[in-house]
């Protein structure tokens, strides 16, 4: 086991997938000599040369195009959405090209590429800066999306996305990018697309992905004080979805509380919510209820901690659900 943040999780997976494959190319606005605006992909230029570290025009239309290109000539791109926000002027290509050229080519054409977008607020910027598109990408039929919540899932989901040969919107919980983890080098990987249980519990379920993992770990810890044992599953795959260990939580515990920074209306947790409710009808004992950004654009950064899920809030909706 080693220790390190997040951030070096990523970079260290980024190093092996580029040992491993010639073919895995990385491009983005300042990936190179600088190393990334959050420095993912320091050093990666030095070593590898700037052939594969390609520093992109400011235009992210242009570096997804480009990607596609490279990935239908058999390369695998990955590249760097700087802030999530800006991730809207490529939308059209992401949505439109990338997502369906599989299945348009009949299984002819792959396109195997990764978009890693730096998510999420809680780091003292605005928006552009700390908006939660997940749930864009998540609805697009053609494209799968996960989300690491920790420094190991970080350093092997990014080298399992770059295996794939499914187009992957690889989304980094941008304030979580310094938080030290354990990271097991020697033994197989967790599987890609499989949510977690991540502390047991037996009273109500959280259900979290990327930054509020962390939240809702601590709130288990803060209710845990009062006698309350909360179970907390980390979903890692967003689409596709794997809600077998949720339902089979919501089963045991009878309650469900979702957890996401992005919008509640139409957003992920809607989704879960619904699927629950389908599935486990009759082993709720109380409405799943859902804990989320606002339905606004994201605030200033002065107040963007009562725009965020935190632990108040969490706490709360377990209180609401366990007196229902």
């Amino acid at each position: 086991m080693t220790k390190m943040p997040l951030s070096k999780g990523l970079n260290a997976g980024l190093r092996a997938a580029m040992e491993a494959d010639e073919k895995v190319l990385i491009m983005g606005e300042d990936v190179g000599r600088l190393g990334g605006v959050f420095r993912i992909t320091d050093g990666l230029q030095k070593d590898f040369g700037e052939s594969r570290v390609i520093d992109s025009p400011l235009s992210e239309q242009g570096i997804l195009g480009t990607a596609v290109g490279m990935a239908m000539r058999g390369y695998r791109p990955v590249l760097e959405i700087q802030f999530d926000g800006f991730v809207y002027p490529a939308y059209d290509q992401i949505v439109s090209q990338v997502a369906k050229f599989h299945f348009r080519s009949a299984g002819k054409v792959k396109m195997p590429m990764v978009i890693r977008i730096p998510f999420g607020g809680g780091i003292g910027a605005v928006e552009h800066h700390s908006e939660s598109p997940e749930g864009q990408f998540a609805l697009t039929a053609g494209l799968k999306v996960v989300a690491c919540s920790n420094a190991n899932d970080a350093y092997w989901m990014i080298q399992q996305a770059i295996a794939s040969d499914d187009p992957i919107v690889f989304m980094e919980p941008k304030r979580r990018y310094w938080d030290q983890g354990e990271v097991d080098l020697d033994h197989d990987p967790f599987p890609l697309h499989k949510s977690r249980i991540v502390r047991e519990g037996t009273d109500a379920t959280l259900i979290a992905y990327g930054p509020m993992v962390k939240t809702c770990l601590e709130s288990a810890d803060a209710a845990a004080e009062d006698g309350v044992n909360l179970e907390v599953i980390d979903l890692r795959t967003l689409s596709p979805l794997d809600l077998d260990p949720v339902y089979d939580s919501v089963r045991k515990t009878g309650h469900a509380v979702v957890v996401h920074e992005a919008a509640q209306t139409l957003g992920l947790g809607a989704e879960i919510s619904s699927r629950i409710t389908e599935t486990c009808f009759y082993s709720l004992e109380a409405p799943v209820l859902r804990v989320t950004g606002y339905d606004m654009p994201y605030p200033p950064s002065r107040t963007e901690e009562e725009f965020l899920p935190g632990l108040d809030r969490v706490l709360d909706a377990v209180d609401r659900s366990l007196e229902y």
